[in-house]
């Protein structure tokens, strides 16, 4: 097997300008960083990661932590995560919460275990002892999909996110430019920033089209699909049901056109549906649904970015970043099956931020 020495001697250079190439500690000349390429491929030289991480104290290896993993919208997360990450040289090691506070706090110790160099985690409904743990053991952090409230300065973790309020409440003023005044919504777990947010934008939407706001009109689907399901079959026992209903994300989707299905009801026959988070299979169902798609690679791959940007500069400001969403126009709402030139049609709902705030 090659060594280090061998490949300095191949280029002719010393063993620490090839360190100097391969781990990028020092810039080295256009010519004799290619003499180093050459010698490394033609000798078949691979570096030795375990004995590179115990000189630098950096692995070049990224935990990840997001629950719900064979869920299609987490999993395209995981796909941006790993593109990005594999591009910028660095491994993945990946590790699912299953949205357990308890459970959380032993997968991120095991990763901290492994000795990542930083972790993208997606919160779960309690993350006090998640929160206390990172902050205690100063783990580069990005917190991804799920936000926390601001903390005190220089506590803060930088932060990735989809926009929630603003594309929830176009839903809600779309199904009530319909003629819906009464809508339902199959809220997520209680807890996540995700459901409040997009609980606040369902108000902001009905607001916006002078509809009051009904507390019976919104149940809790627990983000899942079973829980989804019995939450939908509440609002249809209500002596009031709503004639649409709004479901705040792709599992409860399901869940709420299950529960549709075997009360016989049609969409949008019977009822209008509108759904946060497309997929890659919403346009296959009968009627196609209209939907809010997140930018849910980009939102992984950022994460990635971030992180990569804070081990470069631990003292930097804790940010904010918020990615738009886009409002897919579909015929669940009760519209029209747009037509072939409008197949997929995608308005972007909201703009990009980033902010300097420490969350």
């Amino acid at each position: 097997m090659s060594t280090m020495a061998d490949v300095a001697r191949s280029a002719g250079v010393s063993v620490a300008t090839v360190s100097h190439v391969l781990n990028g500690t020092r810039p080295v000349l256009p010519h004799t960083r290619q003499a180093v390429l050459d010698a490394v491929e033609a000798l078949g030289y691979t570096p030795n990661s375990l004995a590179r991480s115990l000189v630098t104290s950096r692995t070049r290896s990224i935990g990840l932590a997001v629950s719900a993993i064979s869920n299609p919208y987490f999993t395209e997360i995981l796909q941006g995560v790993e593109a990005a990450a594999l591009q910028a040289g660095y491994s993945l090691l990946i590790a699912d919460p299953h949205d357990d506070p308890e459970h959380e706090l032993k997968v991120v110790q095991l990763l901290h275990e492994r000795r990542v160099d930083g972790m993208i985690v997606a919160p779960s409904a309690e993350p006090g002892d998640l929160v206390a743990y990172l902050r205690r053991q100063a783990v580069p952090t990005v917190l991804l999909d799920r936000v926390l409230e601001q903390a005190s300065p220089g506590q803060g973790f930088d932060q990735v996110c989809a926009e929630n309020s603003g594309p929830m409440a176009e839903l809600v003023t779309h199904l009530a430019s319909l003629g819906h005044r009464r809508i339902g919504l199959v809220a997520g777990l209680p807890g996540l920033s995700t459901t409040s947010e997009r609980l606040a934008g369902y108000r902001q939407g009905l607001a916006a089209a002078g509809l009051d706001a009904h507390d019976e009109l919104v149940v809790s689907g627990s983000s899942e699909a079973r829980g989804a399901e019995r939450a939908t079959a509440a609002l249809l026992a209500l002596p009031g049901a709503p004639t649409a209903l709004v479901t705040a994300n792709n599992a409860m989707t399901i869940g709420a056109l299950r529960a549709l299905r075997e009360r016989g009801l049609s969409v949008p026959g019977d009822i209008a549906l509108a759904c946060f988070d497309d997929f890659a299979w919403a346009d296959l169902f009968t009627p196609r649904l209209t939907a809010i798609a997140q930018p849910s690679r980009e939102m992984g791959a950022r994460a990635v970015r971030v992180l990569l940007d804070r081990l470069a500069a631990p003292d930097r400001e804790a940010r904010t970043v918020r990615l738009p969403c886009a409002f897919v126009h579909r015929s669940s709402c009760g519209c029209p099956e747009p037509g072939p030139a409008d197949t997929g049609n995608s308005m972007e709902s909201t703009s990009q931020s980033e902010k300097g705030t420490t969350p």
